[in-house]
């Protein structure tokens, strides 16, 4: 792995420096300034100023300014995303500063990232992903399984419901919003026996320590682009893409590609319980999908494998795995839902 040292933990990369930076710089004359935009919460600020330090580490003399901004899915707390908006919410403000000149680039979870760009916007760089893995949380208790009957869950995710719901229907979930530090809040106040986080976000953070016990992706699959980073920038932008090329991992993004494919096949949305999670082992990218009602009575499983050693190979195989789930019913799921939340359904 050049650029960077790295332990290996099972088939996760816990990484060290600046995880999937390249060892060559562009030829072409440095940037003199780059603005990054971002969320202002705290974790939102941590993954800027990640990629701050490695545009600094790259080109030692640029300026890299951070333009913190409020998103609207920032500021509406009282209602699951579902019902507001959808992902769209964290990412419309930045892409508003990339247009007008504001911001050169901003930096997404790509968990949060909608799978249709709007016209004139590139995901330029995916970065090397952190443990892509759910993290139950919890002050009294030790699992998922621990929980007496009746005991309340947390979650911001119609996915992370679904399967709760699916493995432990004795368990109450009830919706959880707001970012980490006031979710984590929350949870000590004693609103909740327990939250279900992604572990990527505490790790960041500092907060390792909060985690009472990691979730197999057998038990609660990961969704698409969780824990990678993603870098947006305007289409136009080549001279930016080439000095953001030295921060892109191709494995990485060619597994977010197929993942991200699997939703934008089915349609999937806020809406729709819906997971996908690719991991490479011996030379091959293996895709798992699921898709599921929200109160886990019917779950659909795919899986598929491929080498996809190249973009048109990761979404071949994400196709493979969207048209598995397709055969089973994926698409009278998407529908349901979507007439449910009164929204038309794209497929």
């Amino acid at each position: 792995m050049a650029g960077a040292r790295a332990n290996i933990v099972g088939h996760y990369i816990l990484s060290f420096d600046y995880p999937g930076m390249n060892s060559e710089t562009p030829s072409a004359p440095p940037p003199h300034t780059l603005v990054i935009a971002s969320r202002e919460s705290r974790l939102a600020m941590w993954q800027a100023e990640h990629v701050q330090c490695a545009l600094h580490k790259l080109y030692p003399s640029c300026d890299v300014k951070i333009l913190g901004i409020t998103t609207r899915g920032d500021q509406i707390l009282d209602r699951t995303l579902s019902k507001v908006g959808g992902k769209g919410l964290f990412v419309k403000e930045l892409e508003n500063a990339l247009a007008d000149g504001r911001a050169d680039l901003a930096v997404h979870s790509l968990k949060d990232v909608p799978m249709e760009l709007p016209p004139g916007f590139a995901l330029s760089t995916v970065m090397e992903r952190e443990d892509p893995r759910d993290a139950f949380v919890s002050n009294g208790y030790d699992s998922l399984a621990a929980l007496p009957a009746g005991s309340v869950v947390g979650t911001s995710s119609l996915r992370r419901e679904a399967m709760v719901r699916t493995r432990y229907p004795q368990l109450v979930v009830k919706p959880l919003r707001g970012n980490l530090d006031t979710r984590l809040g929350k949870l000590d106040r004693g609103d909740y026996a327990a939250i279900i986080l992604a572990a990527a976000g505490l790790k960041r953070l500092g907060l390792e320590q909060r985690i009472t016990a990691w979730l197999d992706p057998e038990d609660c699959l990961p969704a698409a682009g969780q824990g990678a980073l993603g870098i947006e920038i305007r289409a136009d932008r080549a001279d930016l893409a080439a000095w953001l090329a030295p921060l892109h991992h191709e494995h990485t993004s060619l597994a977010v590609e197929a993942e991200r494919m699997v939703s934008r096949a089915l349609g999937g949305s806020c809406e729709v319980p819906l997971a996908a999670y690719a991991m490479w082992h011996d030379g091959a990218l293996h895709l798992r999908g699921i898709v599921a009602t929200p109160d886990g009575q019917r779950v659909l499983h795919a899986h598929a494998s491929s080498p996809a050693a190249t973009v048109a190979a990761a979404l071949e195989l994400g196709n493979e795995v969207a048209g598995q789930l397709v055969t089973q019913g994926a698409l009278d799921i998407v529908r349901a839902l979507s007439i449910a939340s009164g929204k038309p359904a794209d497929t």
